[in-house]
């Protein structure tokens, strides 16, 4: 077995709701709920579920970005929510990010060789003639010109902008990058070559990804095992070929159906399902699933499920499977 890389131990994090005139604190907004799982060094785990349940709240505690309410997040053996400022800062190295809007993570008034170089100088890796050099060296890394440095961030396309944000990553040296819905606000061609990309770069410098994506079609493609979330929790994780020959959970089931087959002659049913999401605030009792599931039991309405392994490597919180 690989060694593991990072473990998410009871990860929660609650939202303050301030009411009234001295700003009281009435309720929490549940974001991330009870969310364990670990990560080996060198694979892709891909993270999904629909907006709002926690994915990317998730991505940003790992990198330090947003502070857990509660629970361990241990890489390399060290539990990072328990750090200091400056052990924090050496950690940025090590724990990069790739944000959703390629647009709005890059500085309008700096150049690309600018925002490239800015990480190094922060963290003393290189200067003058070396710097120069490394930053010309993680443009052709993401496919783009060494000409391209003297451009600000508008005269890119989408999917050049979110190449400089992946060559800023990559300038640290990371040994883990959260990708967070890298290619959700890219045309369907640009995301398939951000997606070899990132493919790419993961052989060449030996990374470690957590991919966060909405559709289980794009992390199919560039993930070892996936995890499912809903409503704060994860509700499946596995091996993406157990997974997707073989769902567990109702709700990944449905996720699964709603994936479009490039077949006109080949019919797949799908499951459609009933009422929106629970809010945040006050979830289900239970299962967080049950008010939509059309396999719902008693029990389901009452007791949650715990997650357990049913097959190798396998895991779904399900009473189904009790």
């Amino acid at each position: 077995m690989s060694e593991v890389l990072l473990e998410v131990k009871n990860l929660k994090k609650y939202f303050p709701i301030n009411s009234g005139f001295f700003g009281k604190v009435t309720n929490h907004v549940k974001a991330v709920d009870n969310v364990s799982f670990d990560i080996f060094k060198g694979e892709t785990l891909g993270l999904v579920g629909e907006s709002g349940c926690g994915k990317s709240t998730t991505g940003r505690m790992l990198v330090n970005l947003l502070e857990p309410t509660s629970g361990e997040i241990i890489f390399n053996g060290e539990d990072i929510t328990k750090i200091n400022s400056k052990r924090r800062k050496e950690l940025r190295k090590e724990i990069q990010i790739i944000f959703q809007d390629p647009y709005a993570s890059l500085n309008p008034r700096m150049t690309i060789g600018n925002i490239i170089a800015e990480p190094m100088k922060v963290n003393n890796i290189a200067e003058g003639e070396q710097l120069e050099k490394r930053v010309k060296e993680l443009l052709e890394c993401v496919g783009l010109a060494s000409y391209h440095r003297n451009r600000y961030p508008h005269e890119f396309s989408g999917g050049q902008r979110q190449r400089v944000g992946i060559a800023r990553a990559l300038a640290v040296n990371p040994k883990l990058i959260v990708c967070d819905e890298p290619v959700s606000a890219l045309d369907v061609s640009v995301q398939a070559q951000v997606l070899n990309l990132l493919d790419d770069l993961q052989k060449e410098f030996h990374l470690t990804y957590l991919f966060i994506a909405h559709g289980l079609n794009v992390v199919k493609h560039v993930s070892n095992r996936v995890g499912v979330m809903y409503l704060g929790k994860l509700v499946e994780l596995g091996k993406d070929t157990n997974l997707y020959k073989n769902p567990k959970h109702p709700y990944t089931q449905a996720l699964l159906s709603a994936i479009p087959v490039p077949d006109p002659t080949r019919k797949s049913e799908r499951i459609i399902l009933t009422g929106d999401v629970p809010s945040p605030i006050n979830p289900p009792k239970g299962c967080s699933f049950h008010t939509r599931c059309s396999k719902c039991m008693a029990k389901c309405k009452e007791v949650e499920p715990e997650m357990k392994e049913l097959e190798d490597g396998h895991f779904v919180a399900c009473h189904l499977y009790e």
